[in-house]
């Protein structure tokens, strides 16, 4: 029986980072973020769509259209200045969640499960769109807003913490299948599309393996990587804990290994649209 019916990827806008934001350089965060001047051309900000035959599922929510309308969505200070740094974003009146649904012949009201890869600002911004959905987050991740200073880490709690919304956080059992990885959580049950744990960018984020019958796998995977070549190189981003970004992209590299047909499927890549395109005609 066919659960997936169509994989499809909309994008809520691009977005400019730094190139050592992209490709770590060595040199400390702080220091690339406040001195560099070097930005990259725009990137996609990509919401992942699976029609499956329980409902339709989102890896992701994209960038919130507010943060470059509303001047009061970031913070201010030192803060702010760090916000300001670190991306420039360019979002269109059509480009809200709901919009780009709708472009493709969704309801945002269908949207049955919503999955954060990790709760960063350009993954959670269509969170205030999504009243009817179960929202998945990993208990790591979520229990990283309640640590010191959350925004000076990329979290928003004001715009993650809305009432009305129904959160949840998957439970990991031990999976044989899936190996390197030992443990996931199935999301449908029946093996489709199953969440396993990626940390390194963040230390809860998550990643979903999509199974469909007969085409070869997909992996998405937030933003371990903003460039699958840079990924299959063993290369690691500049924004995350280094040595377990190293030991989560040899993992993500070795399952790869093991299934040669996978596409990797991140959020700011900008091959990401055609790859997934290419792996439909397979």
């Amino acid at each position: 029986m066919t659960t997936i019916k169509k994989v499809s990827v909309i994008s809520t806008g691009r977005v400019a980072i730094h190139p050592e934001h992209v490709r770590a350089s060595g040199r400390p965060q702080l220091w690339w973020l406040l001195t560099s001047r070097r930005w990259t051309a725009p990137r996609p900000i990509n919401v992942y769509v699976i029609e499956h035959e329980d409902g339709l599922v989102l890896f992701d929510t994209g960038q919130d259209r507010a943060s470059v309308t509303d001047p009061g969505y970031f913070p201010g200070g030192f803060t702010g200045l760090i916000y300001r740094r670190l991306a420039r974003f360019e979002i269109g009146a059509g480009e809200t969640l709901t919009a780009q649904l709708a472009a493709q012949g969704y309801d945002i009201a269908d949207v049955k499960t919503a999955i954060v890869s990790h709760l960063h600002q350009d993954h959670i911004g269509g969170l205030r769109e999504l009243t009817r959905a179960q929202i998945l987050v990993s208990a790591d991740e979520w229990a990283s807003i309640r640590e010191p200073r959350p925004e000076m880490r990329g979290l928003l709690r004001a715009h993650i913490e809305i009432p009305g919304l129904r959160w949840s956080h998957p439970q990991f059992q031990p999976i044989d299948e899936i190996a390197p990885f030992t443990e996931g959580h199935d999301l449908f049950g029946d093996g489709s599309l199953v969440l396993v744990r990626t940390p390194g960018h963040t230390p809860g984020s998550v990643s979903l393996l999509v199974r469909r019958p007969g085409r070869d796998p997909l992996l998405m995977v937030g933003d371990l990587t903003y460039d699958d070549h840079l990924l299959a190189e063993g290369h690691i981003p500049g924004v995350g804990e280094k040595d377990q970004l190293h030991a989560t992209t040899a993992q993500v590299n070795e399952f790869r290994r093991r299934n040669p047909g996978l596409t990797i499927l991140a959020a700011h890549d900008p091959d990401a649209a055609t790859a997934l395109a290419a792996s439909e005609r397979t």
